[in-house]
């Protein structure tokens, strides 16, 4: 066994940068919650009152000559008046300190209330989920011992949108000591009576069925429907039903109207449903003027940090243990890092904001069909940073303006050219073929090669049948033939 000696260059990432990257990529959200836990876990990090203090804050920690934290010298030619008297001072600075507070976090007096005891009793509990809602319910339902054991059973295996998943044989044959299959098929059709209506179907059509005949009205024809006709429902195929049914047309439409106000998701009627907050993280408006825009961040809710001044000063102090002082100059290091990475996140949030601004112009002005390609490459050389910093700056970021609440990375798009060479994005393409489609004649509606023409004449360019496909299926639009109505 020899040894070997070799070169070779590796970039590692201070860290700085990469705590400079994490909060680059927060949304305003997640970064006030990362401010909380700064705030938690970092003792010299504290709230400022408004900017200037932060700002003056940051100008003392940077701070090196100051009379307080001059180096004591003590020399024969001179009484030292001026040294001792100092030392005196900040001795009674920290002793003060000391006494006044244990911690530089404002204390709650006995008699304030407790914001998060507030916060924890003003929150709505928790929705029952559809489990205990069915399970609930069927501790009601007046059955045999084996029915009750098999009804909970099917129960556990009935999945959020309320179908059951499993086949009876399935269940009996992991549960044959327990109930048989005639058990498991008497507690089904008691679970299907349960509340929401529909909820224990094993498809979408015993859903439906189960919904007519729970329902207010006489939905006899609808079930008929169902039953005997439904390969040809699926197809579209309503000319056929009518002939076979021996009725008009208008029949079966008023039918398939009446039947599109059941649910075929019963089951997500109950249940917690978490629809997480967006929050803008820049705001687009026009200036006074009306030529332009005025950008801005939307950041009026993230807090103003500082370096406690006290234990700047202590962090300085050579009076003070090693230990301490090397424990106060990292956290006070850490602190620093992470308000200049707060303020690097506003500079180069702002900076690629405004080149998308520029740069969609038009969108701002007249909307989606405006929308041009835009690749990151474009923006991370006007602001002057690498592509991955651009990624990372739009990341769950969203802009406020006049369409609405965007996602940031929404503008950044590919596309191609029409007939006179302009640019036009895929975006742009996408809301022109949904106009079309939602301007055509219903009972002749456009296959996918009279949408590429009608593309073609709305000005986006010469665009492949195959790509109009690709983007109808990606936009959930049916085809020609099931878009048709009779």
């Amino acid at each position: 066994m020899t040894g070997q000696m070799r070169m070779e260059q590796r970039m590692k990432l201070a860290p700085r940068m990469i705590q400079s990257m994490e909060v680059l990529q927060l949304p305003l959200l997640a970064l006030q919650e990362k401010i909380e836990a700064e705030l938690n876990s970092n003792p010299v990090l504290e709230l400022a009152e408004d900017s200037s203090e932060t700002d003056t804050a940051v100008a003392e920690t940077n701070s090196v000559e100051r009379v307080d934290q001059a180096e004591l010298v003590v020399r024969e030619d001179s009484n030292n008046v001026d040294d001792f008297e100092r030392l005196d001072s900040l001795g009674e600075d920290f002793s003060e300190y000391i006494e006044s507070t244990a911690s530089i976090r404002p204390t709650r007096s006995s008699g304030d209330p407790d914001k998060k005891m507030e916060a924890l009793q003003n929150t709505a509990a928790g929705q029952q989920s559809l489990h205990e809602y069915l399970t609930d319910q069927w501790r009601l339902v007046e059955a045999e011992e084996p029915v009750k054991a098999a009804g909970q059973k099917i129960i556990d295996y009935i999945d959020d949108k309320g179908y059951l998943t499993v086949r009876l044989e399935q269940l009996c044959i992991a549960d044959k000591n327990d109930f048989t299959v005639d058990y498991l098929q008497q507690a089904l059709r008691l679970v299907q009576g349960l509340e929401p209506t529909g909820i224990g179907a094993r498809d979408v059509r015993e859903c439906l069925l189960i919904q007519m005949a729970q329902f207010s009205e006489d939905m006899t024809f609808e079930m008929h429907m169902i039953l005997h006709h439904w390969d040809d429902l699926l197809e579209n195929r309503l000319p056929q039903i009518a002939r076979k049914m021996n009725c008009s047309l208008d029949q079966v439409n008023h039918a398939i109207a009446r039947m599109s106000k059941l649910d075929t998701s019963p089951g997500l009627q109950v249940g917690r449903q978490d629809n997480h907050p967006i929050t803008a993280d820049v705001i687009v408006e026009p200036n006074e003027s009306g030529d332009g825009y005025t950008i801005s961040l939307a950041d009026t809710h993230v807090p103003n940090l500082r370096v406690n001044k006290f234990y700047s000063k202590m962090a300085r102090d050579r009076g003070i243990d090693d230990k301490t002082r090397d424990f106060l100059q990292q956290n006070i290091r850490s602190a620093q890092w992470f308000m200049d990475a707060i303020e690097q996140r506003k500079h180069t949030l702002l900076k690629v904001a405004q080149v998308v601004v520029d740069h969609q112009r038009e969108f701002f002005d007249k909307g989606q069909l405006y929308l041009k390609p835009l690749p990151m490459a474009t923006v991370a050389d006007a602001v002057g940073v690498h592509i991955a910093t651009v990624s990372r700056a739009v990341a769950g970021k969203y802009v406020q303006c006049s369409q609405g609440v965007l996602p940031l990375r929404g503008f950044f798009t590919g596309g191609t050219e029409d007939q006179n060479g302009e640019s036009k994005s895929w975006d742009a393409i996408r809301a022109k073929l949904q106009q079309i489609v939602d301007a055509e004649d219903k009972s002749d509606p456009l296959n996918d090669d009279q949408l590429r023409d009608k593309l073609a004449e709305a000005g986006m360019g010469n665009i492949a049948r195959r790509t109009v496909a690709k983007y109808r299926k990606l936009m959930n639009i049916p085809t020609a033939r099931f878009r048709k109505k009779y």
